[in-house]
């Protein structure tokens, strides 16, 4: 498993190939697999991606009740051209709340990398793939992309909130839609690395706090700002904005900070949001 995007970069400076096949090498040798295989194993995953959003049903509510609905409002005002962001980041936003309320309501979705943050990396993908003319072949490798870089957060540091906080779950989710977004856009791979860098970078310290212990809030909206926060980056990026910190000392300093959460904001359902007033008041009544 690669544990570092310079060695990606590296790697791609050498011999001339793309990020996605140097993380598809790595992963067929790791996996034993052949390429081929290992592609339409990879266009498996963006179908099922799309059939999450496809599957989207707004009437549904989570057992809690707590979500449901907001991927519909968002769209609504998206289609009365009312949004402020504009219909593309919109979409996003949409997306990823679908996505995240899917999850909520039980129904099938990817994780990428985890349930928490599943609404993501397709929200980024599916929503540019409507915007341009890219293939599905230029998608899948973009998927590619996305899980090389979520690999190396995972080696070097943590991709699940209990470990490292929501840092680790949306900042490693964002960081690997930024650098998926940036290859279909013609990045090199020091530019892919950059891109994850400053979406990571972007929600470094964020806690996981999720209320009555549910990854339901904050955890939904938290889907759309990881979103937002990878096309922000992936733009930057491509207009030649560098991270001053090189993308694995920022996953690095992921790590340090995530260690030195509290137990409470790591998804233990009792600090952050979860310990506020009202997050006690919402549990409370959940239990009853």
């Amino acid at each position: 498993m690669l544990d570092a995007l310079a060695t990606v970069i590296e790697t791609a400076e050498k011999t001339g190939k793309p990020f996605w096949q140097i993380v598809e090498e790595d992963s067929c040798q790791e996996n034993a697999v052949e390429p081929a295989e290992s592609f339409e194993a990879m266009r498996a995953t963006l179908k099922a991606m799309s059939d999450s959003v496809a599957d989207y049903d707004a009437s549904r509510r989570s057992a809690s009740g707590l979500v449901g609905g907001e991927g519909e409002k968002i769209e609504a005002r998206r289609k009365a051209g009312r949004l402020i962001c504009g219909d593309f980041v919109g979409r996003v936003m949409e997306i990823a709340l679908k996505i995240g309320e899917s999850n909520a309501c039980m129904r099938r979705i990817v994780a990428a990398p985890t349930a928490g943050s599943c609404g993501v990396v397709p929200a980024v993908l599916i929503a540019v793939s409507e915007k341009e003319d890219f293939s599905e072949d230029e998608l899948v490798q973009a998927l590619f992309v996305a899980g090389g870089i979520g690999g190396v957060i995972g080696e070097r540091a943590f991709l699940a909130g209990a470990a490292g906080g929501c840092q680790a779950e949306i900042g490693a989710a964002s960081a690997m839609a930024a650098g998926a977004l940036t290859a279909l856009y013609g990045g090199d791979a020091a530019m892919i690395a950059n891109a994850a860098a400053l979406a990571l970078k972007g929600l470094l310290g964020l806690s996981c706090d999720p209320v009555a212990g549910l990854v339901e809030v904050p955890c939904v909206k938290r889907n759309a700002l990881g979103a937002v926060n990878a096309v922000t980056s992936a733009d930057m990026t491509l207009a030649g904005i560098k991270s001053q910190i090189p993308p694995d000392e920022v996953i690095d300093a992921m790590r340090t900070i995530g260690r030195n959460m509290d137990p409470d904001i790591k998804e233990t359902g009792v600090g952050g949001l979860a310990g506020t007033e009202t997050g006690k008041a919402i549990s409370q009544r959940i239990k009853l």
